[in-house]
């Protein structure tokens, strides 16, 4: 009977991920682009009234004791508003519209540092919570953040884009929009630099995500035999990446480019996940995640990096783009790490850690040769200009 019931967990979340993935695909390439002529606002609205209602069913399915089936209605619903990545287009967006260009990578650092510091509130204490109450006043919770946000946005929060123009919503011209981005950009040495940000980015969020999920798994088995307590403090520490990573980026953009400072992250990444696929002891493990101190620094550079080669009409369309990736990476992470994992341990359980280093390897490489292509681009360009008027 376990089992089975665990066969059907897995299934029921599959069917719920991939649906919710598939209806935010169409709805946030549909309102991103959209909000670059209407504004933000709206494009902050509805998915986090989304939330909102589809908390509102998973509480109903809870107290009524319905079908799982309608887990997915609810999810479906959220999607088809634009859900979590919608939020983060918006935000990010929005971000971008408020921002100099100078000052941009910092602002989206900050913005990185919140969602990692509301994962670890949440992971911390809805988990406790969760185990004192059971599932229903956690819940509870999730419906009033969501509607507060929806209220938020409705009423406290000023627009962002300063030409706001009517634009009809069902059209195919906001996809259009973001097929644009990339085969027909402003300046034409943009399509290639966006497509190599964009790689950089989905492999360096995947590796994120893959080795995210396979934590508290690699704790729990041997050596480590890690108890509730140590795995608690081990979230905590790898959540606590993005706030040290935001410092470090602060500090480190005094005197480095913002491309070295993701480099910098990323070896900071790369020499933590080695470490940690190498751990045998709980000193080691710990080690680990203070390697990592600053291996979120490299994901708010590149999506600075991709917001300063469009403009600012199209940010919108952007950042709905760079969200459908990172849920196109959730999906392959939960895939390929998972599959990997049972598959290695047989002769090195630490396998899939030291693979996502290994993959963090080619954004490193890209990051560094876009740099160094850039670097001398203007160089060439400088030694052509004509010399100033005597």
């Amino acid at each position: 009977l376990s089992q089975e019931v665990e066969a059907l967990v897995s299934h029921w979340n599959l069917y719920i991920n991939l649906g919710g993935f598939f209806a935010s695909l169409f709805s946030v390439t549909l309102f991103g682009p959209w909000s670059d002529s209407v504004g933000r606002r709206p494009a902050l609205i509805l998915p986090t009234a989304g939330l909102a209602l589809q908390t509102a069913i998973y509480l109903l399915v809870m107290y009524l004791e319905l079908h799982v089936a309608f887990f997915l209605l609810g999810r479906l619903v959220s999607g088809l508003t634009g859900d979590y990545n919608l939020i983060l287009a918006s935000c990010f967006a929005y971000v971008a519209d408020t921002s100099d260009r100078r000052g941009r990578t910092f602002r989206v650092a900050i913005l990185e540092a919140c969602l990692g510091t509301a994962g670890m509130l949440a992971s911390i204490g809805g988990g406790q919570w969760r185990k004192a109450q059971g599932y229903l006043n956690p819940f509870w919770l999730a419906f009033a953040a969501s509607l507060a946000a929806t209220l938020y946005a409705a009423f406290c929060l000023r627009e962002s884009v300063k030409q706001r123009k009517p634009a009809k919503l069902f059209t195919l011209s906001h996809y259009k929009a973001v097929y644009r981005l990339y085969t027909a950009p402003e300046h034409p040495s943009s399509r290639w630099k966006l497509i190599l940000y964009s790689l950089a980015f989905f492999l360096l969020v995947t590796v994120h995500f893959g080795a995210k999920d396979l934590y508290v798994l690699y704790e729990l088995g041997f050596p480590l035999c890690w108890a509730s307590d140590l795995i608690g403090y081990g979230s905590a520490a790898s959540y606590l990446a993005y706030l040290s990573s935001l410092g470090g980026l602060r500090l480190l953009q005094l005197c480095l480019e913002d491309t070295w400072v993701a480099e910098l992250g990323l070896i900071s990444n790369i020499a933590g996940l080695v470490v940690i696929s190498l751990a045998t002891t709980t000193a080691l493990m710990f080690t680990g995640y203070g390697i990592l101190f600053l291996s979120m620094a490299a994901t708010p550079v590149v999506r600075s990096k991709l917001s300063k080669l469009v403009s600012e009409t199209e940010q919108g369309a952007l950042f709905a783009s760079v969200a459908c990736v990172q849920g196109l990476c959730s999906l392959v992470a939960t895939g390929v790490f998972n599959s990997l994992y049972p598959a290695t341990l047989h002769f090195m359980r630490g396998f899939p850690f030291l693979f996502g280093a290994i993959i963090l390897l080619i954004p490193a490489a890209i990051l560094g040769w876009i740099e160094i292509w850039d670097s001398k681009h203007d160089y060439n360009a400088f030694q052509e200009a004509p010399p100033p008027p005597a």
